[in-house]
């Protein structure tokens, strides 16, 4: 059985994968992504190949070529290939499943913060982000959405590690106007609307203690 500790340490260990595939610090990986993304959005979106067809095709390309090159080695080595060492481990499906338990557990868990944040404006970002991306939904296809959020993580970590600086001294000028903008509307609207409430509860109570 798989411990806690080897559940954060396989998450930690996929998590820097996917760190370095962003941001380019394994290069042949992340241009092996870009590459493998751009060639299946051109084949199903603008040639609109069916995806078992172009499937079926790799599938081809793949065993063609294991064909040639088994041939090839029996030819000069006059042997046969050795396939008992294609295998997938246990360990590595245990490292694959625990990650992705995490993330469905973050992602749970992030919902249950945001439904529970006491900021309104963190509630109104997370509802405008998920409307921006169902308007963007209804314009693109789903392959095409995929393919931009491919585009967008390999380009926009890249860019942000290299300005981090300026974007989060602008982060920090945009958090203190949103936080003067909350403590406006927050002083102007919810606290009168709340003393109104308070008002019509007290006239209330003293309206029925008249009675009795």
């Amino acid at each position: 059985m798989s411990t806690a500790s080897d559940i954060d340490q396989s998450s930690f260990s996929s998590s820097d994968t996917l760190r370095d595939v962003f941001l380019w610090r394994r290069k042949k990986l992340s241009f092996l992504v870009l590459s493998a993304a751009t060639g299946a959005w051109v084949l199903l979106n603008v040639y609109e190949f069916n995806f078992v067809t172009v499937l079926c095709w790799a599938a081809m390309l793949i065993v063609a070529s294991l064909f040639l090159y088994g041939n090839l080695v029996r030819l000069l080595r006059k042997e046969d290939l050795d396939f008992t060492g294609v295998e997938i481990s246990e360990e590595t499906t245990s490292r694959v499943a625990n990650s992705v338990r995490g993330s469905i557990e973050d992602g749970i868990r992030w919902i249950f913060e945001v439904s529970a944040a006491r900021e309104w404006f963190v509630f109104v970002r997370v509802v405008a982000v998920l409307w921006l991306l169902s308007y963007l939904g209804s314009c693109f296809d789903l392959l095409t959405l995929l393919y931009i959020g491919i585009m967008v993580g390999l380009t926009v970590p890249l860019i942000y590690v290299k300005n981090e600086e300026r974007i989060k001294r602008w982060e920090q000028r945009v958090r203190m106007q949103l936080r003067r903008f909350y403590d406006k509307v927050d002083e102007k609207v919810f606290k009168k609307i709340k003393n109104k409430v308070v008002q019509v509860h007290g006239r209330r109570e003293e309206k029925e203690k008249k009675v009795e």
